[in-house]
């Protein structure tokens, strides 16, 4: 096989201590080798928990790192190294003494000291050491330690660090920051906090420039507030706040004084601090927080407009969610009330959809939110009909008045608030708490107008009409949207006409040649989830009659489709047919429908389309037809290889197509039909198994041998997983009245090409096909294993020359085949591989070697030249 042989990387075990190997690539190959004779010491450089501790040759290789780190002239490794080393230093943190760390590996405290000249220190390295400090001061008795030498304060102090020219880099600001959140671990911290200055620097960092840096500040100070009233997380909170810690009392100031600010960008802060507060603590504390903080809340309500608007609705959710607050005690429901009228259509969707979400919502609020949601859909109706708006979806002239002005303000404007309306709703009935009863009809009927809107066939009655199919007409966008959640409003069902109203407007849609190639896609999506569930009868699960109808009308339109100029099309209209015949491909009238139509021609045609895509897609359709007897009829019936064309069609591909997913299909499709006892398979089982494991060995795709090995252990189940059944391309072969397989099976077995395929996968440097083959290998040993034989390999002649084979292949000689094998051979060779133990080395990682620390040392210092050549870890 070319792929395998190029990298082989697989050393197997026989018995008496021989081995079949391949070239490792660094110390990969050596992971393979240890599968030789079962489980070897664990020598620390694995990734064991030996590997996790501070080792005597990480501790020797400890101070030129940091001489390499501390040298500015030094290039030193990038980020992800520093970032591993990291990870490292937390785990070692897990199990030993920081401090005790710090004082045997005296190095690491001369980094630490060194960074206090920022001049001389990369701004990398600078962000690495504040994090590292801060890993290391998490545990209090190596705090003091540090602080007694003023280098926490030299480091996090608000005379250090702002004073820095490297404060300017983001990730200096993002590493201060890193270090701090690890350190503020207990009371210490707390003290040094209050005392330092860093809370203050803290809150200036919440309008940095960078997102990201802004985003951990605030992630910070709810960090340090958790961790200060932590002492009251058990019993009643305080309601003095001269009594809170002075850490969190400055926090709480900082946080009013700013929802009072006049700012936006200071009072989205504020409330951002808020709602990651109340969604990550949930102790008594919290209670007491929002009395004091809801009323400058609520005055946000009154300014016009209001400011941050999102931030707030987040912060309103948050509290809602919350376990620790009577929301009725402290006017929470009240104020979502208030807030769903203050703002816009669009403002008030996300939020009326997450009102809807709480579990102990007031059913009088959940009525309101519901309402907001619906208005848009609810206008659109008004606009397109002349009877009056469905009950119960308008609840007043003003509101409606709004929703039409948003409406009609912008095409833009317009399109995103019933995108997202329509989005809101689709998620709302996939939820336990979707509201009761569900308004199906006027939601059907809204969805089938605002398609009309946009296919320019509705009939407005109102001046708001004729502009909504101005603004709507050819709008992609809106189009998905509204057959996504007409798909979605197939689970409900309505009225007949309303039902016939919907396949009319999908054909439409299917039939329109202003369709885009993704508004077709999701009419197909849409149409099939329609018929799925029109035929939903107690009794029945045939389609009705009406669907049938559709269905005549629905095949030439799908032929079309499959002769679309554009691609995607073809594929979308492939993908249909197969889930169509899949679904109803064994009922006589869908038979008969799809055979009146030149459907199945034209999907066959498509195996040599262009486009790669869609002859997988194509693959599977045609695999589909054949399987149910539903293909093309041949155009020479009496000729025998016409009646085979599909057959042969689907080889030519697997062995020619360039494409890797034509492949992939036609073997999903041969496995399938293998399975299912598909005619064109039983009619010579081994001349199909032969010809499609030449084909598949020889392929570079990894994928497609994966496949290949599939298929390869479906037709061994089936042959011998269950002997007592009668296997269709076993006919003539004795009936097996034993678990052991039938002599005849062992010799066919032999013939065909499935071990020499097996065997190279087992070498193949992909993974997953290593894997795939070993199963495979295992299975057979499993059930051959109460055969005759107790010759071992190598005394067998036949067997000497299999090995012999196997050494050159490992050698990367790829070229040679196995040759002709005996099944005494062949049971001698598989009882002699540790087919578990190297089971067990492919289940790791493929780097679990290369994550040692040591690894990891050795190549930041090869990096910069400090190791010899021959101590590099370049794997």
């Amino acid at each position: 096989m070319a792929s395998g042989g190029a990298c082989g990387c697989v050393e197997l075990t026989l018995g008496r201590g021989r081995t079949w190997g391949g070239r490792g690539l660094g110390r990969r190959g050596a992971e393979f080798a240890e599968a030789r004779a079962g489980p070897v010491a664990d020598t620390g450089t694995s990734a064991g928990t030996a590997a996790l501790i501070m080792d005597p040759e990480c501790s020797r290789l400890l101070p030129a790192l940091c001489a390499v780190l501390a040298d500015p002239r030094q290039l030193v490794a990038d980020d992800t190294c520093l970032e591993k080393l990291l990870d490292w230093f937390k785990t070692v943190m897990e199990t030993e003494s920081s401090l005790q760390l710090l004082q045997d590996h005296p190095c690491l405290m001369e980094l630490l000291s060194h960074v206090l000249k920022p001049q001389d220190v990369s701004p990398r390295v600078l962000s690495f050491a504040l994090r590292l400090v801060g890993i290391f001061a998490a545990q209090e008795d190596c705090f003091q330690y540090l602080q007694q030498g003023e280098l926490l304060l030299g480091l996090f102090g608000e005379t250090g660090a702002l004073s820095w020219a490297a404060w300017s880099v983001p990730s200096v600001r993002s590493g201060w920051i890193q270090g701090l959140c690890s350190l503020v671990r207990h009371p210490s911290a707390l003290y040094f906090l209050a005392d330092s200055g860093a809370v203050d620097t803290i809150f200036s960092l919440q309008g940095d420039p960078s997102l990201f840096v802004a985003s951990a500040a605030s992630q910070l100070l709810v960090h340090i507030l958790a961790l200060a009233m932590q002492g009251g997380a058990s019993g009643s909170p305080t309601r003095e706040a001269a009594a809170w810690p002075v850490c969190a009392q400055k926090i709480v100031n900082h946080v009013e004084e700013s929802l009072h600010s006049k700012a936006t960008p200071q009072v989205t802060q504020a409330l951002n601090v808020l709602t990651t507060t109340f969604g990550r603590c949930h102790s008594p504390w919290t209670r007491v927080l929002w009395e004091r903080l809801s009323p400058p809340v609520a005055c946000l309500f009154e300014r016009d407009p209001i400011p941050a608007v999102h931030s707030l609705m987040d912060l309103l959710l948050s509290v809602a969610r919350s376990p620790m607050l009577n929301f009725s005690a402290c006017g929470l429901w009240e104020m979502l009330a208030q807030t769903l009228n203050r703002l816009s259509p669009t403002q008030a969707g996300p939020l009326a959809l997450g009102t809807l979400k709480l579990q102990h919502c007031p059913q009088e609020l959940r009525t309101r939110a519901f309402s907001v949601l619906l208005q848009p859909l609810a206008c659109i109706l008004k606009a397109t009909t002349q009877a009056p708006g469905p009950p119960g979806l308008l609840d007043g002239a003003a509101d409606s008045l709004l929703t039409v002005d948003t409406l009609l303000s912008s095409k833009s404007t317009c399109v995103g608030l019933l995108c997202q309306t329509l989005a809101h709703l689709e998620e709302l009935q996939m939820l336990p708490q979707c509201p009761s009863p569900w308004p199906q009809v006027p939601l059907l009927g809204a969805a089938v107008t605002i398609l009309r809107l946009c296919d320019g066939s509705a009939d407005p009655s109102s001046s708001v009409g004729g502009r909504l199919c101005g603004t709507l007409g050819g709008c992609v966008r809106v189009q998905r949207a509204a057959l996504d959640f007409l798909g979605t409003l197939s689970q409900g069902m309505g009225p007949l006409e309303l039902v016939l109203e919907v396949f009319a407007v999908l054909l439409k849609t299917l039939e329109s040649p202003e369709s885009s190639p993704m508004v077709l896609k999701k009419a197909f999506q849409a149409t099939l989830r329609w018929l799925q569930n029109s035929h939903k009868t107690p009794s029945c699960s045939d389609l009705s009659a009406d669907a049938l109808l559709f269905l005549g009308e629905l095949f030439p339109i799908l032929q079309k489709r499959l002769c679309s100029p554009c691609w995607e099309v073809r594929d979308s209209a492939l993908e249909f047919l197969t889930h169509l015949i899949r679904h109803w491909g064994g009922q006589a009238d869908f038979r008969e429908a799809l055979r009146s139509s030149e459907v199945p021609a034209f999907a066959h045609q498509l195996l040599q389309d262009p486009e790669s895509y869609v002859r997988a897609s194509a693959v599977g359709a045609a695999g589909q037809l054949s399987t149910l007897g539903l293909q093309a009829a041949p155009t020479s019936p009496e000729n025998p290889q016409a009646q085979q064309g599909l057959l042969m069609d689907l080889m030519h591909i697997l062995s020619t197509d360039s494409e890797g997913f034509p492949r992939r299909a036609v073997l999903r499709v041969f496995t399938e039909w293998l399975r299912d006892g598909h005619a064109d398979v039983v009619q010579d089982t081994e001349w199909f198994m032969t010809t499609v494991l030449q084909a598949v060995s020889r392929d570079l795709d990894w994928e497609v041998r994966v496949q290949g090995l599939e298929l390869a252990q479906v037709f061994l189940i089936q042959a011998m997983g269950q002997p007592s059944l009668r296997c269709p391309y076993t006919v003539g072969l004795p009936e097996a009245t034993s678990p052991s397989p039938h002599p005849e099976f062992l010799q066919t077995l032999c013939r065909l090409p499935l071990f020499e395929f097996a065997f190279c996968a087992l070498l193949d440097c992909d993974r997953p096909v290593a894997q795939k083959a070993c199963d495979l290998l295992l299975f057979l040993r499993d059930k051959t294993s109460s055969c005759s034989g107790t010759r071992e390999a190598g005394d067998n002649p036949s067997s000497a020359s299999v090995e012999a084979v196997l050494q050159r292949w490992r050698e990367g000689e790829q070229g040679q085949p196995l040759g002709d094998l005996d099944p005494e051979a062949m049971l001698a060779i598989l009882r002699s591989l540790d087919l578990e133990g190297l089971q067990d080395k492919l289940a790791k990682s493929s780097d679990h070697v290369e994550k040692s620390p040591q690894s990891l040392l050795q190549d930041m210092l090869a990096t910069v030249g400090i190791l010899e050549e021959n101590e590099a870890d370049c794997y």
